[in-house]
C-alpha cells in the first residue's frame, strides 16, 4: 500500500487572495494537484515501489523510458507539494533574507539580476513547465533552470530551492494569458524566503515531500 497522500496547503485557499485566487487554489490544488496522487497511487499497485518516498519514486523512475508515465506522474506530486510552501500570504516576495541574501548577491551579482534571470526563465518556458532557482550542493552555487512539464531538479542531481509553476492551470483563471504579470507576483508578493532559505541549507522545513 502506497504512503503518497494529497498534502494540505500550508495556508487557507483564499490565503493569497488578491495575488492567487481561492478559486485556483480550488482547482488547482484540490483538481489537479489531487489527479496527480490519486494516479499515482494507482500506478505504485504492484510496482514494487511502493514503500518508497517521491524522491525514491521520482530517483527510480526519472531516467527508464518505461517508466516516463510514473515519473511524471511522482514529479508532478513532488512539484506542486513543493510549490505550495514557496509562498506565503505573510510578508512575502521581494528581496531575499537570510543567508541567500547575499548568495544571491554573491552568484547573480545583485537580486534585481536574479530576478531578472528568474523571470526570464519563467516566461520564456514554452508551453507547460517550471521555473526553479538550484544548487549543486546544500550551501553550494546557486544558478537557474528551468524544465517542461513534469521534469524536476531531483531528475538532474540538483537540489531545489524556489520554483514557480508556469502551468496555464496556475494562473489562468487570474491573470488569463498574462504570465509575465503572474510571474512578477510571484515574485514582488509570494516568494516565501524562510522556506527557500531551508531548502537551501538542506532541511526539510517541517514539509514532507
Amino acid at each position: 500500500m502506497s504512503n503518497i497522500t494529497l498534502p494540505d496547503l500550508p495556508y487557507a485557499k483564499d490565503a493569497l487572495e488578491p495575488h492567487i485566487s481561492a478559486e485556483t487554489l480550488e482547482y488547482h490544488h484540490d483538481k489537479h494537484h489531487a489527479a496527480y496522487v490519486n494516479k499515482l497511487k494507482d500506478m505504485l499497485s504492484g510496482s514494487g515501489l511502493e514503500d518508497k518516498t517521491l524522491p525514491e519514486i521520482i530517483e527510480a523512475t526519472a531516467k527508464d523510458d518505461s517508466k516516463q508515465t510514473m515519473f511524471n506522474q511522482a514529479a508532478q506530486v513532488w512539484n506542486h507539494t513543493f510549490y505550495w510552501n514557496c509562498m506565503t500570504p505573510e510578508n512575502g516576495g521581494g528581496e531575499p533574507t537570510g543567508d541567500l541574501k547575499g548568495k544571491i548577491e554573491e552568484d547573480f551579482g545583485s537580486y534585481d539580476k536574479f530576478r531578472e534571470e528568474f523571470k526570464n526563465a519563467a516566461t520564456s518556458q514554452f508551453g507547460s513547465g517550471w521555473a526553479w532557482l538550484v544548487t549543486d550542493k546544500v550551501g553550494g552555487k546557486l544558478s537557474i533552470m528551468k524544465t517542461s512539464d513534469a521534469d524536476n531538479p531531483l531528475a538532474h542531481d540538483k537540489i531545489a530551492v524556489l520554483t514557480c509553476d508556469v502551468w496555464e492551470h496556475a494562473y489562468y483563471i487570474d491573470y488569463r494569458n498574462r504570465r509575465p504579470d503572474y510571474v512578477d507576483t510571484f515574485l514582488d508578493k509570494l516568494v516565501n524566503w524562510d522556506y527557500a532559505n531551508a531548502k537551501y541549507k538542506g532541511q526539510d522545513a517541517g514539509v514532507e515531500e
